[in-house]
């Protein structure tokens, strides 16, 4: 079980509303969402509707501006929860289709680069547990869910190219 409010403005204040599982399209609820409170559960908010556009990645706590979560902007139209998982395991490819040099994570990673030598992933399989990949080092950056599943191309996580900095388990630290 999850629960997040989402606010039009800033410090919680304004119109709310409340969601308890996934929703492809907020804009019903509000027009802007300036602050956000994460009560259970971690989750994925989309800028735009239907999980597109930039992810951005939320653990429970309090987010009294969007840009604690990193949002470049107030524009929140969707939302997934994440589910929970007590193992995880993901295998990076430095080729498309799970071809050259093959890597295996079970633990977070600050430095994709320092660990393995990649600069680049270009494809993925997440073996157990939701993962998410961060284009910088340090967990910055673009943002990506990563759900078990095969990923044969950058494109297939919604990246544009397959730079990848750091990867970090979905694991509700609370």
């Amino acid at each position: 079980m999850g629960k997040i409010t989402f606010y039009e403005d800033r410090g919680f204040q304004g119109r709310r509303y409340e969601c308890s599982s996934d929703c492809p399209n907020l804009q019903p609820y509000f027009s802007r969402c300036n602050s956000v409170r994460v009560d259970s559960g971690c989750w994925m908010l989309y800028e735009r509707p239907n999980y597109q556009g930039r992810q951005y990645f939320l653990r429970r706590g309090d987010y009294p501006d969007y840009q604690q979560w990193m949002g470049l902007s107030d524009s929140v139209c969707s939302c997934r929860l994440i589910p929970y998982s007590s193992s995880h395991r993901i295998r990076l490819y430095e080729r498309d289709d799970y071809r050259g040099l093959m890597s295996e994570l079970t633990e977070d990673c600050s430095c994709i680069q320092d660990r393995f030598r990649l600069h680049e992933l270009y494809s993925l399989h997440v073996l157990e547990g939701c993962w998410v990949l961060y284009e910088m080092p340090d967990y910055r950056g673009r943002q990506y869910l990563l759900r078990p599943g095969d990923y044969r191309r950058h494109h297939d996580w919604g990246a544009t190219d397959a730079r990848a900095g750091s990867l970090r388990r979905v694991i509700d630290v609370y």
